[in-house]
């Protein structure tokens, strides 16, 4: 628990109703640059917002810890703003399309992840992120913006130890040793497929890809060739992608298990019909199919790529050693800012356990 909430450095948590005027009361202060109180109503979001994610409600020594957290957290962004660390909203926003673009397996934008939510869930962006994270998209954002600033704030002074976490040869072969069982790629097809966004004009884009639909359909055009001829077009994509036989992959593609079981009994060159979405039209063709097979240690993870099981564990490995790292030098640079002239706790004692008794 005290590892997890050392690293996360979360925002803040969901949204609650209306407070009680008890909530409003201060539980701590801190004062780099300038006072900024941590509130029981915000301690009461974040605990709100881990509880989600957890599943179970916490004790009063964890509460502790969460509200330590919080204190951490805005000595750590607020060290980072003296020593003028920032980071821009379009950097933000950056990061969140390219987090929801994974999701969907696709680039996509907000808005049109937006209305995938709320044309396969029913929901809005805000009841999707509060149902999945504890906090809607705004708070969200936060919760990114104030993890990229603490991280640059971290690694700016330690970027010639992080750099020297790369794993020895022998922990990546032991990895794959141990783990070879699991590295497995599953049935997969290759997809060539073609979005573009309606815009502000439908019925042209309509044109446009029934155009495209009509030479990909009569095999008239090499669908490299049909690639090339739009590429730079910010309302079009057109490219390859790969989709795993599994639950997750039908998942992303928004579609059930067994429409994803009929989808890998196609042929090679089978073309889809033209699909319409609330924010695009679509078709996809089936380029390849890849058998299911046990990864060797120089195979490529996945087919077409160039990058091999190796190098994929290796980067696995720096990525787990370099999050360790992080989380110690974390705990060093609180450690290091947790001073009377920082921060000062106003709640201590039988009058914080009563605060925190709900």
């Amino acid at each position: 628990m005290k590892r997890f909430i050392a690293v996360a450095l979360l925002a803040a948590g969901a949204v609650c109703s209306a407070p009680a005027q008890a909530d409003l009361q201060p539980l701590a202060t801190v004062k780099i640059t300038q006072p900024e109180s941590v509130t029981l109503r915000q301690l009461k979001n974040r605990v709100s917002a881990y509880q989600k994610q957890r599943g179970a409600p916490f004790t009063l020594d964890e509460k502790k810890e969460i509200l330590d957290a919080l204190v951490n957290e805005r000595l750590v962004v607020q060290a980072a703003q003296q020593t003028g660390v920032a980071v821009t909203d379009t950097q933000v926003n950056m990061q969140f399309v390219q987090g929801v673009s994974q999701q969907m397996g696709r680039p996509v934008t907000e808005q049109e992840f937006a209305a995938y939510i709320t044309q396969n869930m029913g929901q809005s962006l805000d009841e999707y992120m509060s149902a999945q994270t504890g906090m809607n998209a705004a708070e969200y954002k936060q919760f990114l913006k104030n993890q990229m600033i603490a991280q640059q704030y971290i690694i700016s002074g330690k970027r010639d130890e992080l750099q020297q976490t790369a794993p020895t040869d022998k922990e990546i072969r032991d990895y794959y040793a141990i783990h070879q069982a699991e590295l497995v790629q599953s049935e997969t097809l290759r997809l060539f497929l073609v979005i573009i966004r309606k815009g502000s004009d439908a019925t042209a884009s309509r044109k446009r890809i029934t155009d495209m639909f009509g030479e990909a359909k009569q095999g008239k055009t090499k669908l490299d060739e049909l690639k090339k001829r739009f590429s730079g077009d910010a309302d079009l994509h057109a490219g390859d992608i790969f989709v795993n036989r599994t639950p997750q992959s039908a998942q992303q593609l928004g579609i059930s298990p067994e429409a994803l079981g009929e989808l890998f009994a196609k042929d090679k060159g089978f073309v889809s019909e033209l699909i319409e979405t609330p924010t695009d039209f679509q078709f996809y063709v089936v380029r390849e199919r890849y058998p299911a097979k046990l990864l060797a240690i120089s195979d490529v993870v996945q087919p077409e790529s160039t990058v091999i099981v190796y190098e994929f564990i290796r980067s696995q490995l720096e990525q787990e050693k370099q999050a360790r790292f992080l989380a110690d030098a974390v705990k060093d640079a609180t450690a290091k800012l947790r001073t009377p002239a920082n921060f000062q706790m106003l709640k201590t004692g039988a009058a914080l356990d009563a605060l925190l008794n709900w």
